[in-house]
């Protein structure tokens, strides 16, 4: 379900000219509304188009004063109870509070290396870009021989 700001918890990131929330979000549908203009609350975020949210939780996550929330599916969270995460920098804990009252946390880590310390091409080495010009061969270089008997005649 799409993200919500509750203005009475925004405080649109001390005054930044881009609050997390706008960093963070990959559809770029977060906004400060910086003058009260477009929502009638000066240095409060919103979300612009809550129809076109992907539902990626990002900005709930990231929100320091933890102001955004989400309108859950009824069928993981009926009526009446809260889901809240609450980023921190090794993990995030997510508290749920039930319709009765009752209320769990459970903390999930984030990471398993320091930021920035991932290698997203481990061990392997520079792409040889002269393979380019024969597609073929980008295909067919690592992969395993298998026994053609099993395929189907054409």
């Amino acid at each position: 379900m799409p993200t919500y700001v509750r203005t009475d918890k925004c405080d649109g990131c001390k005054g930044q000219d881009k609050t997390a929330c706008m960093y963070i979000c990959p559809h770029d549908l977060m906004r400060l509304d910086k003058d009260g203009s477009e929502t009638g609350h000066a240095m409060k975020a919103y979300n612009q188009e809550p129809e076109q949210c992907w539902e990626c939780y990002a900005c709930v996550k990231i929100c320091p004063q933890q102001a955004i929330e989400c309108r859950h599916y009824a069928d993981v969270v009926p009526l009446g109870a809260q889901v809240q995460p609450l980023r921190g920098t090794d993990s995030i804990m997510w508290t749920i509070r039930f319709r009765n009252g009752n209320m769990k946390r459970f903390t999930f880590p984030i990471r398993t290396t320091p930021e920035g310390s991932a290698d997203p091409y481990g061990d392997k080495g520079e792409a040889d870009r002269s393979q380019l010009a024969n597609p073929a061969s980008l295909f067919t270089d690592s992969m395993h021989s298998c026994d053609t008997s099993q395929f189907m005649a054409t």
